[in-house]
């Protein structure tokens, strides 16, 4: 059993909103990250970086994840019932590496999607000292909200240096880098990815006040409606604040979305995501409009206005163009909870004829309909995920997968399929059908995992010198 984990506070929580990372270090002795140090040095000489097989191989790295600090960190951004997904990496930065350059990771088992809302994280551990000159990750605080290299470039680079033990937990989108190592020392820094099944309905923190402006500082914001709203978001306020606003008002806001400055752009978005319904026909005619870009930052606004939209983004669903069904799929995913009407709407778009469409549409069911309680009020979706464990794109079949995982009991129905995609030939799609028997948590389903879990079992101590 885990200690009580120990909660970030208002402070921390502020600052990951912003800057996107949050530093904390275990208390175990030298001793412990010396062995793991020791095991990592064991593994490249004899087998090489053995990936995501390095947990099992170095089980002791979990305790490292599942310290109170670590833990407690984990939880208040992605929510106290965050799991650990099955990629793990060992980076090796050898002496003289010229490191590089800075950029935001893909998602493993699933094709690239970026949302600004924390669903994903990375856990960065060194089991070593680390210092500056020994080639360190280094971060551009605040760039997970930017897509362009350039936006992200006028961030100031921030060397993540440490004692052994140290752990940085870091928004997926962050644009980060390994750094050149000067030293005559190789340096190993432990990747672990992680992702959030539940919602936020309430503060996963140690919180003294729901008010954003209680936390800030002096400093002018950058993007003070944008912070504010994931501020909102992570404290279980889905909507955020409407705050209706005048023609021309609007007219400049909807004209920011064209500005060559993303962070202008940006910053347009999230004040139109919070003008509430008077925004909702505007930019529903961006939506249907000829420029993705502009599509895409209509999308994210839709998203922020909550239920007001979600009618609009129903029709928006049927729409002949790909791309106008694919940000209106997207947009509903984004929304959460607030989209509960959209279900029936998502549901059948799990039968589009894009697999783009099908895989926010299968994201979506979850996110928005985890909440639901009435088995029969999911009985038609949790068919449709059913089928779709059998879809032809790996990252389709990734999505229903990790669905019926979120939606726990009510995924019973689909048992066969899961059972069967046990041994799909994507290995993420296999984790997601294991956790989704899982969350199923039924004697039937614990049963077949159990047996799973034990035939492909993996033996740290079993190798060709010591075959039994």
């Amino acid at each position: 059993m885990k200690n009580p984990s120990v909660q970030l506070t208002d402070q921390q929580m502020r600052d990951f909103i912003i800057n996107g990372y949050v530093v904390v270090r275990t208390d175990f002795p030298p001793s412990f990250h010396q062995k793991v140090f020791q095991h990592l040095e064991e593994m490249f000489e004899h087998t090489g970086n053995l990936g995501n097989n390095v947990l099992p191989l170095i089980p002791e790295i979990q305790q490292v994840f599942d310290h109170p600090m670590v833990d407690g960190a984990m939880q208040g951004v992605l929510g106290s019932t965050y799991v650990m997904h099955p990629h793990r990496y060992c980076h090796y930065n050898p002496v003289g590496s010229d490191g590089q350059g800075f950029h935001k990771d893909t998602y493993e088992g699933d094709e690239q999607i970026r949302r600004h809302k924390c669903r994903w994280t990375m856990g960065f551990y060194y089991p070593q000292d680390v210092t500056e000159d020994m080639g360190p990750t280094a971060v551009l605080p605040g760039s997970h909200y930017y897509e362009t290299g350039e936006s992200a470039h006028e961030q100031p680079e921030v060397f993540l240096c440490g004692e052994a033990g140290t752990v940085t937990i870091v928004h997926y989108d962050l644009w980060h880098r390994a750094t050149p190592n000067h030293s005559d020392k190789k340096r190993y820094m432990l990747k672990f990815l992680f992702s959030r099944l539940d919602e936020p309905m309430r503060p996963a923190w140690n919180s003294n006040s729901d008010m954003w402006e209680s936390v800030l500082d002096d400093e002018a914001p950058a993007h003070p409606e944008l912070w504010e709203a994931h501020w909102d978001w992570n404290y279980g306020k889905q909507n955020g604040t409407a705050n209706g606003v005048a023609t021309h008002e609007l007219d400049n806001l909807l004209e920011m979305l064209r500005h060559q400055d993303e962070k202008v752009r940006l910053n347009g978005v999230y004040r139109l995501g919070r003008t509430g319904e008077t925004a909702v026909q505007p930019l529903s005619k961006v939506l249907y409009g000829s420029s993705d870009s502009l599509r895409n930052y209509a999308a994210v606004a839709l998203s922020q206005i909550g239920k007001p939209a979600v009618s609009s983004l129903i029709d928006a669903l049927q729409d002949n163009d790909e791309s106008v069904r694919n940000s209106a799929a997207y947009a509903l995913a984004d929304m959460g909870i607030a989209a509960e009407e959209a279900i029936p709407a998502l549901t059948k778009a799990t039968k589009d004829e894009s697999p783009w469409v099908r895989r926010h549409a299968f994201e979506g069911i979850g996110i928005v309909g985890q909440h639901i309680a009435d088995e029969s009020d999911i009985s038609e979706s949790v068919d449709a995920l059913s089928e779709g464990l059998n879809d032809s794109y790996y990252w389709v079949r990734y999505n229903a997968a990790r669905t019926l995982a979120i939606l726990g009991p009510l995924s019973e129905p689909a048992l066969p399929n899961l059972i069967a995609q046990l041994e799909d030939e994507n290995r993420y799609v296999r984790f997601n059908a294991a956790l989704a028997l899982k969350q199923i948590n039924t004697a039937e389903s614990r049963e077949i995992l159990f047996n799973h879990l034990f035939s492909t079992r993996w033996c740290a101590l079993t190798t060709r010198d010591t075959p039994f």
